[in-house]
């Protein structure tokens, strides 16, 4: 019981983590263009490296959430992961790597919750 309430609190961090790093993704290009506190190259720097912050929940929520799971959920929160920080370390080199991360952050979503449900119904221990 108590493993299983542990691996759902990294769910729910993980999908707070992912949700969070979409807002921030979506909200700071607008206050890079608007803002003059964040044209400042020190602070945009400090803002734009929370990415680095949310990829480290995420990795500390999937490691949690994995440890005794489904081989399936255990893949998929890996490899969506796995391609939610290569999106955001490469962002920079093309805007498509920023849209990998975007769909892998909805994919880590979507995995923590099919998680949620399969050790609500199958008693994972």
């Amino acid at each position: 019981m108590k493993t299983s309430i542990l691996r759902q609190k990294a769910d729910y961090v993980g999908i707070t983590g992912s949700i969070l790093c979409i807002i921030h993704c979506l909200i700071t290009p607008v206050l890079v263009m608007t803002s003059t506190l964040l044209n400042h190259e020190s602070l945009r720097i400090g803002f734009l490296s929370l990415d680095y912050l949310f990829i480290a929940i995420n990795i500390v929520a999937v490691w949690s959430a994995t440890r005794h799971t489904s081989r399936p959920i255990r893949f998929a929160l890996w490899s969506l992961l796995t391609l939610f920080a290569a999106g955001l370390v490469l962002e920079d080199l093309d805007p498509r790597f920023e849209y990998m991360a975007y769909g892998a952050s909805v994919g880590l979503v979507i995995a923590h919750l099919a998680n949620i449900y399969h050790c609500r119904n199958h008693h994972a221990h």
